[in-house]
């Protein structure tokens, strides 16, 4: 019996094009595709893919990950994290499993998570966002 495999809804993964420079906080219940620049915070319920024509300087918290192109900061990720070859990779992983690639670059540490140090992480990580939007939102003013 063949195993069927349900393909991804493409309407429902974020992408940040080729060209288009982003700076800012994603928080999405999705996956997301970066083929652009981008510099920020990410929080995904799903897989963020790095392209071969991204630069990513972030602090990533999400499922699983694919990094292709060249990324400084952190990654935090439940499960797996993949760093292909001919891509760069710069800071700190905090993985459940991890695969590299013959070619690839990575310089910083790397250290193995449960399941339960990953949700910790993205408790907090997502704690420290809603602060900062409450902070950031603003005040109505009194007259």
């Amino acid at each position: 019996m063949a195993k069927v495999e349900q393909a991804a809804n493409v309407n429902l993964v974020s992408r940040i094009s080729a060209g288009t420079y982003f700076k800012g906080e994603i928080i999405s219940p999705n996956d997301l595709r970066i083929d652009g620049r981008f510099d920020g915070s990410i929080i995904s319920d799903g897989k963020v893919v790095v392209g071969e024509s991204a630069e990513v300087n972030a602090k990533i918290v999400c499922v699983n990950a694919d990094v292709w192109g060249k990324t400084k900061g952190s990654f935090t990720v439940k499960d797996i994290m993949s760093i292909k070859s001919d891509c760069s990779v710069e800071g700190e992983l905090r993985v459940r499993r991890l695969v590299v690639e013959l070619g690839a670059s990575f310089n910083g540490s790397c250290k193995m998570i449960t399941e339960q140090e990953y949700e910790n992480a993205a408790r907090e990580m997502a704690g420290k966002e809603q602060q900062a939007q409450q902070h950031a939102a603003p005040q109505p003013q009194k007259k």
